[in-house]
């Protein structure tokens, strides 16, 4: 049988923020005519994280038999859609949470701005650790109060934490909370658990509140195993908040639903008067839907999903090392981003993006926009079919050699 993962899927007229708009100064904007989905001169987008393939068969068959219904009034989540979550976290990670800890925003973004505000004054600093997923410094930033960077190292092809430098950065009496990336968005890191634990110590000694954004806990390659900040110690469990949702491990990011798991009823309490304070009280009746569909339903897709994504990366890397050895891949523990070292290639920031968008038409995310400590690298998301991957390294092959050529001549 015919892999699902190796069919392309025409997008056109989706309204797909992947395959018909590109950013421009952070604002969404229509592609031109020719850039869209598909035809010769297409744009390869590989930036934004959604992935290419259809969710599982059975969400599908879940959202059409709700559609059926006819009747799409205010819808309020029932007791399978929390014990869904439950047994997953439960399954899956070995975590154990209860249905009372779940609160529900429409995305772990919206959640982050809404706990620097619940949990911060202006005024306020909140840690990160750069290269880091950009919607953490408008999050912080758009809600009055101050970034701390303590960026990672990055040393023989792979990051880790500075612990001195956290150490000493998180000592400031302003820092009120410290956001975690786990697993590690652009960077790939699945943290061990020592490194959670001396991450979670220096937190707790400090009076720094947690926020761990695990949205991309289900996607880890083998030989890996993600650890829940929340799971590995009850103070920890009391000092956190954990942000997670079935959206990057399904592709339902639009459904617009996630989980914010805090076990501490005070915290918790908190949070729930500023969603409530937001309006969002309620979730998407077809959110509802997706999500206990994917967790009831959906472990046997994501084996072959994992699958499928250990191939192309082997393929990814091979290419690369064979065709473009400038290019260093950063070997991701999990996501489907790959991080690449693209420094060798000796262009500046503009002059990388030109290459990738312009001439070699692929689009990745530029490393600049995670930080100063991204500059010279390419987010590239390979939740794709193989053969857009083989086209957009072909590509970006060509690019080089045309650039090595001009650098020669």
């Amino acid at each position: 049988m015919d892999n699902p993962f190796d069919v392309e899927i025409d997008r056109a007229g989706t309204n797909s923020i992947k395959w018909e708009y590109v950013q421009r100064e952070g604002d969404p904007h229509h592609w031109d005519h020719s850039d869209r989905c598909f035809g010769d001169d297409r744009v390869l987008p590989m930036w934004v994280a959604d992935m290419d393939f259809r969710c599982p068969e059975p969400v599908g068959q879940a959202l059409i038999a709700r559609a059926q219904e006819g009747i799409f009034g205010y819808t309020a989540p029932g007791e399978e859609f929390y014990a869904a979550v439950v047994h997953w976290m439960r399954k899956r990670h070995g975590w154990e949470i209860s249905p009372d800890w779940i609160c529900i925003t429409p995305g772990v973004v919206s959640a982050l701005n809404m706990l620097v505000r619940t949990f911060t004054s202006p005024g306020d600093k909140v840690l990160i650790q750069p290269p880091v997923y950009y919607p953490f410094y408008t999050a912080i930033e758009r809600n009055g109060a101050q970034v701390v960077r303590s960026p990672l190292l990055y040393e023989g092809g792979r990051y880790r934490m500075d612990f001195e430098d956290l150490a000493r950065k998180i000592r400031d009496p302003k820092v009120k909370l410290a956001i975690l990336c786990s697993p590690h968005n652009p960077v790939g890191r699945v943290w061990t658990p020592d490194e959670l634990r001396r991450f979670g110590e220096l937190c707790l000694e400090n009076e720094v509140l947690v926020v761990s954004d695990e949205i991309h806990g289900d996607l880890v390659y083998k030989d890996h195993v993600f650890t829940p900040f929340a799971s590995l110690r009850g103070d920890f469990a009391q000092d956190c908040v954990v942000c997670t949702a079935p959206s990057k491990t399904f592709n339902l990011a639009g459904m617009q639903t996630s989980c914010i798991v805090i076990p501490n009823d005070d915290l918790r309490g908190r949070f729930r008067t500023t969603i409530e304070s937001n309006g969002l009280g309620l979730p998407s009746a077809f959110g509802v839907v997706a999500l206990q569909a994917a967790y009831d339903h959906g472990e046997e897709w994501l084996e072959r999903l994992l699958d499928y994504l250990q191939g192309n990366l082997k393929y990814l890397e091979t290419y690369l090392a064979e065709h473009v050895p400038q290019i260093d891949v950063v070997r991701p523990e999990g996501t489907y981003l790959v991080w690449l070292d693209c420094r060798r290639l000796g262009l500046d920031n503009d002059a990388l993006k030109h290459l990738m968008l312009e001439v070699a038409r692929v689009y990745p995310d530029d490393g600049a926009i995670f930080g100063p400590e991204g500059e010279g690298f390419e987010r590239l998301n390979i939740a794709c079919p193989r053969s857009i991957l083989q086209e957009a390294l072909e590509r970006m092959r060509l690019a080089v050699t045309a650039l090595n050529a001009k650098s020669s001549a």
